[in-house]
């Protein structure tokens, strides 16, 4: 045989500590037709930093669509049936980077994806520049062996074959046609080049993670060996490997049998007839509206059961309609209402095969018309698969294929209404079967029909996450996928998991908390018209009415006012912060009126700059500060030495007003640089908004020697006035 190996790599990603499915790194891969060996190499390291400890990397692996995980064990939405993905540890600790090589044999053809993450995110709100987080990466790299030259076991041939030796197993494969009910599978005729019993392993199927349903016989001795499957997924190609399990250097020779049984399908109109129908009519191409119901010699020829008998199942034609990235309706031709029956069950294909259709959540809903129903005992039951139907709900009501467990479904007179939510549905065809099924047996029910509405669409997140969170449509190279950012403490796949959610008291709370603790900017806004900083009190108010906007408008709850766009709240808000600070340190500076305002402009442009490039950025409140402070210590020198002595030369300046406003200013750095968290937000970033503005109070320098304090009676009375010296004095101000 002649084996091919393949290399396929991708970049490496910075791992995240996960909080939702956003900071999961997924790496994309297509394994070729095939394969008989997949080979995973996972690369995962850290930094050389001392802030790097030891950590655990969690990587997922899944068939088909991206991992459906739950690393913080949240609760999943109502009706949503997940199968836990496969997943290994990579621990990170002395070594600064770990080599791990993950094994598939008989990989299932197709689209592979993996996902990889940190630990829980700790919750602390970190400043950027503050702290250099530790940097972890991850890379995936693909190895594939896949067969050139696979044989092909054509059905109802009897093909020759050998197993050299049990380290060299025999790879063979067969085409699956559409409207396969069954095969069969038979082993005959198998000796060993020792002449003695044949002892060998048969494994039909490729594996899928995180389930795998491939099956596994075992022949001994010289009888044959057989297997039947039901339900194959259609139209595509069926691995099959034979192992020895004999000695070393015997080979094993028997002949391979296959033969399918197929099925006859029905239908009850046609995209043929549909077209007719809607030109007849006068319905446009564009037109989405629905066709009619089946022509009434259908209908009849639907309910003769000795017509019914003659097809194993009853085709439903359904039209896919995308109406976005990751978002698909399907409409039925014959209208949302579908006939069911016992006899035979009724169909409807489910088209997921463009590649990229996995990154959403399919949605199938199902509602039983109880008028249609005349048998009050009857039960319709459903199954939703991938790759085939299952056609034998009437007999064995199970929701399983050959290689894949279904999603089951039922409605009755008691229970009218059924709903599943498929997460990250695998590429594929889908099938949804129906069948009405009578407790007391078939024989009353083959008379019997129910009609139900079908409501099926692939949605990026199922209820558009909730009232508490949203939908983000993330992507990786040319793959896009969706996922739910919750707030206000709910969380879950969908944002539906409310343990730990604020209630509305909370939110209120939290909301006013964050608002009007803006109001401390008052007393400062007072105390800078009092001493005729008219400027200074001018952007006081622009920063309070900015920051108590801002945050009504950021608030993750139903207490939410936005009274222009967010981002420019956002950004008048940081700018407003900063330019606060600036023109208080140059107030406090004492500097020549016309300097002091050219340096308030100057300052203020490139402060909005700085914003403009990284508004989280550490340095645009610490780059101006520190400047401001530089020319401060400058001007107060310079008064100093000018006057002899150490200025400002009161006492009291420093112990009442000086002192007290630098402890508040060094109180709010540290609260808001290191005790922020996403929990304790609203309160710690109040009591930041508190003593910045109690700060600016204390900090703001007296008024001019010369200037008088504001007298209204006298500002409103016409008199005669003495002119007096306007000069500003530079000496110090007690």
């Amino acid at each position: 045989s002649l084996y091919v190996s393949e290399y396929f790599s991708q970049s490496a990603q910075k791992l995240s500590f996960y909080s939702w499915y956003g900071n999961a790194k997924v790496f994309h891969f297509h394994v070729p037709e095939d394969t008989v060996l997949l080979r995973w190499l996972l690369q995962a390291s850290r930094g050389k930093e001392p802030e790097c400890t030891s950590m655990e990397v969690t990587v997922h692996f899944r068939c088909g669509a991206p991992p459906v995980i739950n690393p913080l064990g949240t609760q999943f939405p109502a009706n949503a049936t997940v199968h836990p993905s496969y997943n290994i540890s990579i621990t990170l600790s002395s070594a600064v980077q770990n080599t791990t090589f993950v094994n598939v044999t008989s990989p299932a053809a197709g689209d592979w994806f993996i996902a990889a993450h940190l630990p829980e995110a700790a919750g602390r709100i970190e400043v950027k520049g503050f702290s250099t987080p530790c940097t972890y990466m991850f890379q995936a790299d693909m190895f594939v062996l896949r067969l050139a030259d696979m044989p092909v076991l054509e059905p109802g041939v009897a093909m020759p074959q050998t197993v050299i030796s049990p380290a060299k197993p025999l790879h063979v494969k067969v085409f699956v046609p559409k409207y396969t009910a069954r095969m069969w599978f038979e082993l005959r005729s198998c000796v060993t080049s020792e002449q003695k019993a044949c002892s060998v392993r048969v494994v039909l199927g490729s594996i899928t993670l995180p389930q795998s349903f491939q099956k596994i016989i075992t022949c001994t001795g010289n009888v044959n060996c057989s297997l039947g499957l039901d339900s194959l997924p259609w139209e595509k190609w069926l691995q099959i490997m034979v192992e020895s399990l004999g000695t070393a250097n015997a080979s094993v020779s028997m002949e391979m049998l296959t033969s399918f049984t197929d099925c006859r399908p029905g239908s009850t109109s046609s995209f043929l007839n549909f077209s007719l129908n809607q030109s007849q009519a006068g319905s446009g191409p564009g037109s989405t509206g629905t066709a009619g119901s089946p022509t009434q010699s259908t209908g009849t020829a639907l309910r003769n059961a000795s017509e019914q008998r003659s097809f194993c199942l009853q085709n439903q034609p359904v039209v896919r309609e995308d109406l976005d990235v990751v978002s698909v309706r399907y409409r039925l031709l014959n209208g949302p209402a579908v006939p069911v029956y016992s006899i035979s069950p009724t169909l409807l294909l489910l088209n997921l095969k463009t590649g990229m259709d996995s990154g959403g959540s399919l949605v199938v809903n199902l509602q039983l018309n109880k008028t249609s129903l005349s048998q009050a005992n009857a039960t319709v039951v459903a199954c939703l698969s991938a790759a085939s139907p299952v056609l034998s709900l009437n007999t064995t009501q199970k929701c399983s294929t050959a290689f894949f467990q279904g999603y089951p479904l039922s409605v009755s007179t008691s229970s009218a209404e059924a709903m599943v939510i498929v997460l990250y549905p695998q590429t594929d065809d889908w099938f949804l079967s129906l069948q009405l099924i009578c407790t007391k047996g078939q024989g009353e029910c083959n008379t019997a029909e129910a009609k139900v509405t079908i409501i099926a669409y692939l949605t990026p997140c199922f209820n558009d996450c909730g009232p508490y969170g949203q939908c983000s449509l993330l992507r990786r190279h040319g793959y896009l996928y969706a996922g739910c950012s919750c707030k206000a403490g709910w969380s879950g796949w969908s944002c539906t998991d409310d343990t730990k959610a604020q209630s509305v008291g909370a939110q209120n709370l939290a909301t006013l908390l964050l608002t009007l603790s803006n109001l401390m900017f008052l007393p400062a806004i007072a105390v800078a018209v009092y001493r005729y900083y008219l400027v200074e009190a001018s952007v006081y108010t622009y920063t309070m009415f900015f920051s108590t906007f801002y945050h009504a408008c950021d608030q993750p709850g139903v207490a939410v006012m936005c009274i222009m766009d967010y981002d420019t709240l956002q950004y008048c808000d940081f700018l407003g912060s900063v330019v606060s600070i600036w023109v208080t340190i140059l107030c406090m500076s004492r500097v020549k009126k016309i300097l002091k305002y050219v340096l308030f402009v100057l300052g203020t442009l490139l402060i909005a700059m700085s914003l403009q490039l990284d508004r989280r950025g550490v340095w645009n409140m610490m780059g101006p500060c520190l400047f401001a402070l530089v020319i401060m210590i400058a001007a107060w020198v310079y008064h100093g030495v000018k006057r002899r002595h150490c200025y400002p030369s009161s006492w009291k300046r420093w112990v009442f007003y000086l002192l007290p406003g630098i402890t508040l200013a060094f109180i709010a750095i540290s609260v808001y640089a290191f005790m922020e968290t996403n929990e304790n937000y609203y309160y710690t970033h109040s009591i930041w908004h508190v003593l910045v503005a109690g700060s600016v109070a204390f900090l703001l320098p007296p008024r001019d020697k010369h200037k008088k304090p504001w007298a209204w009676s006298q500002k409103l009375t016409c008199r005669y006035q003495i002119c007096q010296n306007d000069r500003e004095e530079l000496y110090a101000v007690t």
